[in-house]
């Protein structure tokens, strides 16, 4: 959400900024409801001195026996209520007109994020690992030999249709042992406080995040109107809604394992085979809470942690600014970290590191109350994925191939998968 004063003031700014995402320039339009807002107010506020200096008059007027201005002043009053009445209705619906302008509006990008229009113009800031050179043509996750019994797309389909798939055995609990590696290195070694979430939300906590009202159709809701969650930034960014903070509260980092779904409702088409596009999957996700003046560097560590998480599983990645066309409808400044899948010679995202700035915060109303006493002031929020955990089995099953259908697994995983660290071309674990 904007903040309508910083636009007042500086409207050609707002509008510039806009162009910079594609966007035509807005200033003129929401300056305009919020003028029509501010002067209904000023009226009924008028009205209601009117109101209230007549209705003192009334009483006088009675007790001299003025019965004409008696009559003349009970009429005003009436008329004067009706006015306010009406007034204050009109106002409402302005504001509600600038609330729903503002909230449709995407967030400023910051000053050092590229102009661009796609991906194409992402500015590459870090690249780790060399790929692997294969002596035989890498297969994509699905095609492996020790993957294909325990990857089931029939049976998901069966039961649920396209996008959605079924993990077996040694492949399941691969997938589990990497949330669970992930939790633990974010819990024990980055700080982070572990939080099992609700992944069914009310409205408010999807507006509040920014997931409504512009993007209702990329989520699934529930007949009685629950959202389930695309992410666990909703519920972990949402519990600080309507809070004031202590300032020494800050910064707040969390983590948490959950289940997402999304419609997908934008990307017909678009990577249908395998698993890496579904309507469920798992994330691990890491949110921090923070004093504005903290942000930026909590943004590097929250890039640095699902970074880590990469390099000691031995994955090749590389990291990328996202330019303006390509950041998402919060997005402050976003981070990609793109990991390399040999199956399909490229690199694809694995994490979204995204800082809303005062964004979120604004719209849920989150504060903290500064360290000299002042007024309170908003927060700012950051997300990012620790990793998705799909697209990390992926990336970990494609890397690890071997000649024969084998897996080798990374060793951190070793401790989770009862010491064995490798997938058999036969689908065993060894």
């Amino acid at each position: 959400m904007h903040d309508i004063r910083a636009i007042r003031d500086n409207a050609e700014t707002f509008d510039a900024a806009l162009a910079r995402r594609g966007d035509a320039p807005l200033s003129e339009q929401i300056l305009a409801i919020d003028s029509a807002r501010r002067s209904k107010i000023q009226a009924a506020e008028e009205a209601q001195a009117e109101q209230n200096k007549a209705s003192k008059l009334v009483g006088a007027a009675k007790a001299s026996g003025d019965e004409a201005e008696f009559e003349r002043l009970r009429a005003l009053v009436t008329e004067k209520k009706a006015a306010v009445a009406q007034l204050n209705e009109e106002a409402k619906a302005e504001d509600a007109r600038l609330t729903d302008m503002l909230a449709r509006i995407p967030n400023l990008p910051a000053v050092d994020v590229p102009d661009g229009a796609d991906e194409d113009d992402n500015k590459e800031v870090r690249l780790w690992g060399a790929p692997r050179t294969f002596n035989f043509d890498a297969k994509e996750h699905f095609e492996i030999a020790g993957v294909a019994a325990s990857m089931d797309f029939d049976t998901a389909a069966k039961i649920s249709g396209a996008r959605f798939v079924m993990l077996k055995g040694p492949v399941a609990r691969i997938h589990r042992a990497l949330a669970q590696f992930m939790i633990d290195t974010h819990v024990d070694e980055n700080g982070l406080t572990e939080v099992n979430s609700p992944v069914l939300v009310r409205d408010e906590a999807m507006y509040g995040t920014d997931k409504l009202p512009k993007f209702g159709e990329d989520s699934y809701q529930t007949t009685n109107g629950w959202w389930l969650v695309p992410t666990s930034e909703v519920p972990l960014t949402y519990s600080v809604a309507g809070d004031v903070l202590d300032h020494s509260a800050l910064p707040i980092r969390m983590t948490a394992h959950t289940l997402c779904f999304r419609s997908e409702a934008g990307s017909a088409g678009r990577d249908t085979s395998g698993m890496l596009r579904q309507h469920q999957f798992e994330k691990v996700e890491m949110v921090s809470v923070t004093h504005p003046d903290d942000s930026d560097a909590e943004q590097k560590r929250m890039l640095a942690c699902a970074e880590g998480l990469l390099e000691k599983l031995g994955v090749p990645y590389r990291t990328v600014l996202l330019c303006t066309g390509d950041m998402g409808f919060g997005a402050h400044r976003t981070f990609d970290i793109e990991a390399w899948l040999p199956g399909q010679n490229a690199y694809r995202e694995i994490s979204s590191v995204s800082t809303t700035g005062d964004f979120q915060a604004r719209r849920m109303n989150a504060r903290f109350k500064p360290e000299d006493g002042g007024k309170p002031q908003f927060v700012h929020t950051l997300n990012g994925s620790g990793l998705a955990v799909g697209r990390c089995l992926i990336a970990v099953l494609e890397n690890g191939q071997q000649t024969d259908g084998s897996i080798e697994l990374p060793e951190v995983l070793a401790p989770y998968l009862g010491g064995k660290s490798t997938l058999t071309a036969d689908g065993v674990l060894a």
